[in-house]
């Protein structure tokens, strides 16, 4: 398959399930909604060695928000053991100390619920009331009063979707796979975790050479070791690779993300091939087939 002169590697992205939580973050201006998403989504590109997978979805104006004002939804994925402790850490550390916030829970048909108590670092002056039709607590602050939900739906979630943009030099792959992530962001119920949605570094489960290691760089990807391992997935002319994760909410929501984003990296000059990720089923259960999405 060719899209504007890209061929598409007959390929499959193979992700793996998880759990998510979508939490609205409002706040007096967008600027500072993001702000406070960014730092609630630190520290979480993979689970690899972060303690969840997170990342800001779509940024929200006033008719979409539970206090009528601009807000930031964001995405924490993980295990059900473990996304309880990252939601509340996250936001009592990085919402409750930003200016203007208020918080919501994103996923109101969910019969999973999480428990998220903030409340107590009120201290006892902390007192309950109605905000957009919703049940929320009130804590009384140094800059006046932070609202916030405490019950949030999760979901089980898919997390692992992928591709790689390949391309004749680093440039065109990073402004290939810049495109696509541009475009992925308008896509509901997905995120991209790595750093500025781009992995530089993609990986393999495990090592060949350090057992100790959960993961270690992907040889066959990379581009300098195209004549030094026999089974290299770099094709003749590519010099550039980068990889888009996405995590979503659901198989349907993260293949429209891949679609998304492999259409808009074609686009960019330099783009020259188009593959996906998979370890044979070592990784997760879920085959996202790349021409069968576009």
């Amino acid at each position: 398959m060719e899209i504007n002169g890209v061929t598409i590697d007959n390929e499959f992205a193979e992700a793996f399930p998880t759990w998510v939580c979508r939490v609205i973050i409002t706040a007096v201006t967008t600027e500072w909604a993001r702000k406070a998403a960014t730092e609630a989504t630190g520290f979480a590109t993979s689970a690899i060695g972060c303690p969840c997978e997170a990342g800001i979805e779509q940024e929200l104006d006033g008719s979409q928000t539970p206090d009528g004002r601009p807000g930031v939804s964001i995405l924490i994925c993980a295990g059900k053991k473990k996304i309880k402790d990252q939601v509340v850490e996250r936001l009592a550390e990085c919402v409750l100390t930003a200016p203007t916030t208020a918080v919501f829970n994103g996923i109101t048909n969910s019969e999973e619920k999480i428990q998220v108590k903030l409340h107590f670092f009120g201290d006892g002056h902390e007192y309950q009331k109605e905000v957009g039709g919703r049940k929320c607590w009130v804590i009384p602050i140094m800059e006046g009063e932070y609202i916030g939900e405490e019950e949030f739906g999760i979901v089980k979630g898919v997390a692992g979707g992928n591709f790689f943009v390949m391309a004749e030099n680093q440039m065109a792959a990073l402004m290939g796979a810049q495109a696509a992530v541009d475009a992925i962001a308008k896509v509901p119920g997905t995120i991209t975790s790595f750093p500025g949605g781009i992995v530089a570094s993609g990986s393999k489960v495990g090592s060949l050479k350090y057992k100790f290691m959960p993961a270690s760089t992907n040889e066959k990807y990379c581009p300098t070791l195209r004549e030094k391992v026999p089974d290299s997935k770099i094709p003749a002319g590519i010099k550039g690779v980068y990889e888009i994760v996405i995590d979503g909410i659901d198989e349907k929501s993260v293949a429209a993300a891949m679609a998304a984003g492999v259409k808009a990296a074609v686009m960019v000059p330099g783009v020259k091939f188009i593959t996906a990720g998979n370890f044979g089923g070592t990784l997760g259960p879920y085959k996202i087939e790349l021409h069968k999405i576009l």
